[in-house]
């Protein structure tokens, strides 16, 4: 759950096939220069993931004609100020890590250039969610990087001296953390700078918080998946199960976690990294369990665990869009790149968006984190990747959105205000910011 992120998530958006017509601003023209020179160009990439310095590495040795200079930022949110800067200025850099939440925020922005024709012939090389995610209106503007296993990843000497078994729903899973207080052990964590728990426990409920009405936007976070979500949540923190440890300082979470003060987390496959390059006192007592269901449902996993819908963008202001796709191609289908970047040791841990990626998936767990659980964990995963969310649609606000959101989280972690009122709050809020922007709401 709020393990959920350091750097947060990302995401399998339904974007594909919006009317562009009074739901999103102006971008104004085109931007295109692609270089038709055969001499070496240099594109500079922007990116935060373990692992890319190693990949254009390899990139630029196989490479005459492209070189990448990459610049390493910190996290993702501080790539979209960054980013922001950038484009303002006129220097935006050619590639840009980044997830699918922002790709409508940036297309409405006019700051992705439509590399459709340069990439259209490898689509079937990627699986649909993470190709969908890369579009807007049927119109591609990156390639995707990765894909979201979500699980629980939980620790099993402690469940064992409780008498706990992993749990399969949301109720399963408060209950056991009401064992596990009496013991003086936190059942998961909340950031309080991190709402994405709220996010993605909505999108597995089936809640929409930004839809399409005809020509015009439609804003809901009161509906019965978000409410459904808020009650979850609600309980956990009522009850006191979470610890509120801030990913400011990721290695006292960490910690927190080795030395068993916190026995689960609802995570994807990169999140392990930090697990593995952190942890000395509990490698081998963990294993992965199904994300929990709520009660009566079948299984389902949300997309928004962050680096899913993980892409390589293409900016407008690039000179060379042709070699930038063709470089955003190269990342994400080479052999070598994929397992640098698959592997919690030399990369990030992510699972590749690949429409094949099953022989990955022993590259992305850890066997010294798991020891026995490993080969189940495996099984694990790639039953995830089958029952992922894909009808969730990211708003052209929503960076702002969550930057609003993340305010009410912290009240809520604090317990002065409820995750109902947030999600009252989110909704006036969003609907007056859309109309700020002369964007189309229909409310």
């Amino acid at each position: 759950m709020n393990s959920i992120s350091p750097r947060r998530r990302v995401v399998h958006a339904a974007v594909a096939g919006l009317a562009l017509t009074g739901l999103l601003t102006a971008c104004g023209g085109s931007g295109s220069k692609d270089s038709s020179s055969s001499g070496p160009v240099t594109l500079p990439f922007w990116g935060w993931a373990n692992g890319q310095e190693a990949v254009v590495k390899a990139f630029n040795a196989s490479h005459k004609d492209i070189k990448l200079k990459y610049t390493k930022v910190t996290d993702q949110l501080t790539m979209q100020k960054q980013l922001t800067n950038a484009v303002k200025a006129g220097n935006a850099p050619c590639l840009v890590q980044n997830t699918a939440e922002y790709v409508t925020t940036w297309v409405s922005q006019g700051a992705l250039a439509d590399i459709t024709k340069y990439v259209e012939a490898d689509k079937d090389k990627f699986n649909t969610g993470a190709w969908s995610g890369a579009q807007v209106q049927g119109k591609v503007y990156g390639v995707p990087t990765s894909s979201a296993p979500a699980f629980t990843i939980y620790r099993t000497d402690i469940f064992q001296k409780y008498g706990l078994k992993a749990s399969a729903t949301w109720d399963d899973f408060i209950a056991a953390g009401k064992v596990l207080k009496k013991h003086g052990i936190k059942l998961t964590n909340y950031a309080g700078e991190d709402p994405s728990t709220l996010e993605v426990l909505a999108m597995q409920a089936g809640a929409h918080w930004y839809g399409i009405d005809g020509d015009a936007w439609k804003v809901n976070f009161q509906d019965a998946g978000s409410l459904e979500a808020a009650r979850t949540i609600q309980e956990i923190i009522d009850n006191d199960l979470n610890s509120k440890l801030s990913f400011a300082d990721y290695a006292a979470v960490q910690r927190n976690y080795d030395k068993g003060g916190t026995a689960t987390r609802q995570i994807s496959t990169w999140q392990m990294a930090g697990m593995v390059q952190n942890f000395t006192q509990s490698n081998g007592k963990w294993a992965l369990s199904p994300w929990p269901t709520f009660k009566g449902e079948a299984a389902k996993t949300p997309a928004g665990t962050n680096q899913s819908g993980g892409l390589t963008l293409v900016t407008k202001q690039c000179e060379n869009q042709e070699q930038a796709a063709r470089a955003a191609l190269w990342m994400s289908t080479d052999t070598g790149a994929v397992k640098t970047m698959a592997s919690p040791a030399t990369g990030n841990g992510v699972m590749p968006a690949l429409a094949d990626s099953d022989a990955y998936v022993g590259e992305a767990i850890s066997d010294k984190l798991l020891g026995d659980n490993y080969e189940p964990g495996k099984k694990v995963v790639t039953d995830s990747l089958n029952t992922v969310t894909g009808d969730w649609t990211f708003g052209p606000d929503w960076t702002a959105m969550f930057t609003e959101m993340q305010s009410g989280w912290a009240k809520v972690v604090n317990k002065d205000q409820k995750v109902t009122d947030l999600l009252a709050h989110m909704q006036e809020w969003t609907v007056d910011d859309l109309k700020s922007r002369g964007i189309s709401v229909k409310n």
